[in-house]
Parts: structure tokens; sequence; C-alpha cells
């Protein structure tokens, strides 16, 4: 059961909403312009701070209205007691995005953290996401930490991918993301890990046929076996009881999501940056890697007919950030630039070193999906039950 207590004041009248709903199926919010239907929405979301009143999931409490704020603040200063006088409070993952850029010039600037700057990388970054991230740890005064994933390896294990056939081709780099981060983390005793996640701009999931879950290892594991040509021996493999259950409930290590904690409106906080540190615009939401740019634009709209604009534009338009007009006039255009995408796709197949023919035929090949191997899809269902039935478990990645 879902719990919303939430009131504002607003232009002219009180928004004073108080109802409980089920916490599965679909809810549909009515009423007539200007009751405030996109102000609730905000409120639930975390862009709209509410006067007084809490969201409870379960017997967990999301949000309450007159101590968000003291919620961060306690939070923060758990981080800094963990520290013990280490030079650093925590770590902080970095990719060059808007999220994870935003999330490190508030915490260091407004809440005086100390974190490891810890970027990983697999071999793919764009330059603009190398600028990003030089000119907010210069503008920042903070050292940068680069786990760079071993290329034989990763590119091996991403035409592993390619060659299975199934959507999902980008797991091999979101899964050495965090696995990296994780065991560092846990090699060095560090208790925090920080990410820019957040529920304003991710508030609905793609899928599980678009991007199945990047942690699955069984899967990993078994697409690279079966099309794999070399051993994976020093890229990081990690699994679902290890971070869901071993590294939080045993070990202590924490992953915190602060900007679920703070109003967070992508396009001020997209201002904010260049303003500050002269950051450099993204055309699309995870563009700051190339392989995820031709991923997302141009393999899964071309391949499978999968959009992932459609759920990135409705977090947004659900959290009043965009207008539905907007987004229909948006996805009238395809996600890849016309003019470039022979370019892009010629620079995907060298850097992979495989001709655009190959490449080709990895588009045209028969469609499967992550049915189509091993997987661990019931311990993932079991997990999420039993964790949500505790009121742990909100969502997010796995």
């Amino acid at each position: 059961m879902i719990e919303c207590k939430i009131k504002i004041h607003l232009d002219g009248f009180i928004l004073d909403a108080n109802f409980s709903i089920p916490d599965r199926g679909i809810t549909v919010v009515f009423g007539a312009s200007g009751s405030g239907k996109t102000t609730l929405l905000r409120a639930i979301a975390g862009l709209e701070k509410s006067d007084d009143g809490y969201l409870k999931v379960g017997d967990s409490v999301w949000q309450n209205g007159k101590n968000r704020d003291n919620q961060l603040d306690g939070i923060v200063s758990k981080i800094k007691e963990s520290s013990n006088g280490a030079d650093f409070d925590c770590i902080m993952g970095m990719s060059g995005g808007i999220d994870s850029s935003y999330l490190l010039y508030k915490m260091v600037s407004e809440y005086n953290l100390r974190p490891l700057v810890f970027h990983v990388d697999a071999g793919w970054n764009s330059q603009i996401a190398v600028n990003n991230i030089e000119r907010l740890i210069d503008g920042l005064g903070l050292d940068l930490y680069t786990e760079v994933i071993n290329w034989e390896e990763i590119k091996d294990l991403q035409l592993a991918f390619l060659k299975s056939g199934a959507p999902h081709i980008d797991v091999p780099q979101d899964h050495a993301f965090f696995a990296t981060m994780y065991k560092f983390a846990s090699e060095n005793n560090i208790k925090y890990i920080l990410t820019g996640g957040n529920y304003s701009t991710e508030c609905v999931r793609n899928p599980l046929e678009w991007m199945y879950y990047q942690s699955d290892s069984a899967q990993l594991r078994d697409i690279h076996k079966k099309f794999g040509t070399i051993p994976l021996e020093s890229y990081p493999v990690t699994n679902i009881l290890w971070h869901k259950v071993y590294l939080p409930y045993i070990k202590g290590i924490k992953l915190i999501r602060p900007l679920d904690y703070i109003p967070y409106n992508k396009e001020k906080a997209m201002n904010l940056l260049v303003d500050k540190f002269g950051y450099q615009k993204y055309p699309q939401k995870h563009f700051e890697s190339r392989f995820t740019r031709f991923y997302e634009s141009y393999w899964l709209p071309k391949r499978f007919g999968y959009d992932t604009r459609k759920v990135q534009y409705s977090s947004l338009i659900l959290t009043g950030q965009m207008k539905r007009v907007e987004a229909l006039e948006k996805l009238k255009k395809p996600a890849y630039d016309e003019e470039t995408i022979h370019q892009e796709f010629e620079y995907i197949a060298n850097k992979l070193g495989i001709s655009v023919k190959e490449l080709q035929s990895y588009m045209d090949a028969p469609k499967k999906t992550y049915k189509d191997y091993k997987s661990q899809e019931y311990v993932y269902d079991i997990g999420a039950k039993f964790l949500k039935a505790l009121g742990i478990e909100k969502g997010g990645k796995r």
C-alpha cells in the first residue's frame, strides 16, 4: 500500500492531498486544469517541496515534507563520521553525465563532503565527457581516480553480446562500472557509495526486454562462453547476491542516491553547471559514452524498434519537466544524427576491430532476447518481492 499526504500552499489555493493506493497496477490522477495534478506528481517525485506531509510505501517513508532536508543532513553526517579521519568520506561515481556531475557539485559545494571521485574508463568516453569531468574536477579542486578496464577483454565481451543477437549489448560496460566501484569500496573499507541515480528523471523503467539486468553474471558468463574468444581474467564480475546482500548487510557498504532527497530539475541543473563550469550539453541522456550513444540511438530503435527516449521523456513528463506535446514532437525525429550515423557506425566497427560489413551482419541477424540465455531472473524476482515486503527496496537498477 502507498500512503500519500501532501500539503502545499500555492497561489490562490492550498493543495491538500491525502490518499492511499495499491502499490501495484495503474493509478490515474485527473482533475480540472490548474487543480494541482502536475504539482502533486512533482511533489511525489521530489521536485516540489511540500509544506507538510509524507509519502509512505509499505513500512518505508520515502519522503517527509518537513524533515526531507534534515534526512539528507543526517545521512551526510553519518558519511562524515564513517571516514574516521581518512582522506575521503565516500566514493562518488562520475561519468561526466548531468546527474553525476550535478551530484558532485551539490555534495562538495553545499554539503562539504570529501569524496573520492571514481571514474571507470571502458574505452568509450566521448570527448565531451572527458572535458566535462576535467572541468568539474578542476573547478571543485578535487582528485580523480580512474580505473581502466582491460580493453581486449571488454572488447571481446562486447563482441560476444553483439553476436548473441540480444538487445542489451551495453551490459559489459554497465556491469564493469558498478562492479569495479563496489570492489574498490570493499577492498578499501569505504562504507558509502554515492551515485547520481534518481527518481526525478528515472521514475519510469525501461522494459526488461529492452535492457535486461546488467548485474546478472550468469547471463554475462553464458553469452561470453558461447561467443567469446578469450578468457576474462581481469574483467570485474559481480553478482546480485554479492552487491545486494553481502556488501550492504554484512560488510555495511551502503549505496546512497542523494538526488532523491533534494529537488532535482534536470534543465536547471544543466544551466547551473554550464554557468559555473562551462559544462557541455549532450544531445540525449547517457550519451557520455560513444558505445552507449550507438546502442540507445541506433542499435535498439533500428534493430528492435525500442526507443529509450520514450522512457526518458515519460519520466520528465510525470515530474513536470517536459510537456507531452514537446516529447511527441522530439520523437518524430530519429534518435541518431542522420548526417553522421555512417561515420559513427564505422567508428564503432573500427574500434571493435571488425569490418562495417560484419557489424551490419549483427544488425541483420535473427533477433534474440535475454530469455534465450541462462539467467538469474528468478533470483531478482524473489529478492525484489522480499525487499519490497520489508520496505527496503524502492526500485532502481539491479
